[in-house]
């Protein structure tokens, strides 16, 4: 059976290029437009992954967030055309499980889409490794996203906002290659203009704090040309 995704949002044009995209990639994907309808479609439903648009008619994705996290335990990804991290932190303690900024790139989606699912049914013990909506864990490495702490063998790893900002967002990719540009755009919310070097260093500090090698780092890979490679094998 293919996996089923449920396509909240109400602007069409976009809906349905997103539908398309994925069912070409492989996954059964339905839509539906109006935040009071989408409630009961979900939890009726029952997908994979809801992708669910902040701004709704009739209700908005928060409150939808809100009212089906208790009866469906699917991931949760949700649009925002809003860069406040006010946003961003409300979503995320009511039960969403990521964001993305709008304008959505497609390559950016599915790469997304299929991290969550590597890791099996929220639920499901053979996932690679149980997360909380309070941490991710790998091995020894917690990432706390309540407190945004990090811990390393029960060490207290001390990171700059910055640092902690790209290590949750490869983290939650783990197994999938973003490039500098998908991490510039879903972190600060601007294109990148391939000068900024900001990244680069934020990976050489993360690295050193985490006891990675330098020269030869097995935790978080630097793949040429391509971007960077978050281990799960390698905590």
């Amino acid at each position: 059976m293919k996996t089923k995704i449920l396509v909240v949002e109400d602007d069409l044009p976009l809906a349905e290029s997103i539908q398309e995209y994925l069912t070409i990639e492989g996954y059964q994907v339905e839509i539906e437009s109006n935040g009071e309808h989408a409630v009961s479609r979900i939890l009726q439903w029952q997908p994979a992954l809801v992708l669910l648009d902040v701004m709704l008619p009739n209700k908005d994705g928060l409150t939808v967030c809100r009212e089906v996290r208790q009866s469906y335990s699917g991931y949760i990804l949700m649009f925002t055309a809003r860069e406040e991290e006010i946003d961003q932190v409300v979503g995320l303690e009511i039960g969403a499980d990521d964001y993305l900024l709008k304008p959505v790139k497609p390559r950016l989606l599915l790469a997304k889409i299929k991290a969550f699912l590597r890791r099996g049914h929220p639920t499901d013990p053979l996932a690679i490794k149980p997360q909380t909506k309070e941490s991710i864990t790998f091995g020894q490495l917690i990432i706390n996203t309540h407190n945004r702490t990090v811990s390393l063998a029960t060490q207290h790893i001390q990171l700059t906002d910055g640092e902690y900002d790209l290590l949750l967002l490869l983290a939650k990719n783990a197994g999938v290659i973003l490039s500098r540009s998908d991490i510039v755009e879903q972190i600060k919310g601007y294109h990148y203009d391939g000068i900024e070097r900001g990244v680069d260093n934020h990976i050489s500090q993360i690295r050193k704090k985490l006891g990675d090698n330098a020269r030869n780092p097995i935790k978080i890979k630097t793949i040429r040309s391509k971007g960077y490679l978050f281990v799960v094998s390698a905590w």
